[in-house]
């Protein structure tokens, strides 16, 4: 049976000053995430700019349109739960 794996990456505008208060925001939006979604994600770039972040959230589904619409939520939900964060990028793509 094949499975079908979709990667989205959402890049971040954040309201924090510290990289302290980046890890606070980044946290709660990949462990809610996980929670909720129950998918797999990651901060994967640009760690050391307390301005921005680059999220990446990953899951697999023997149905194709699944993966994508569940992404896609999780860019909804981003974007609905966290008012001050923009979203200035996001890209679904299967790998």
């Amino acid at each position: 049976m094949p499975m079908f794996i979709f990667c989205l990456e959402i890049h971040l505008s954040l309201p924090s000053h510290s990289l302290k208060e980046k890890r606070g925001i980044v946290k709660s939006i990949l462990g809610r995430a996980r929670n909720r979604f129950n998918v797999a994600c990651a901060e994967v770039d640009r760690q050391d700019n307390a301005a921005v972040a680059v999220l990446a959230f990953v899951t697999v589904s023997p149905d194709k349109l699944i993966p994508r619409q569940a992404l896609e939520r999780v860019e909804e939900w981003i974007y609905e739960g966290w008012p001050d964060v923009e979203i200035t990028g996001a890209d679904i793509s299967e790998i």
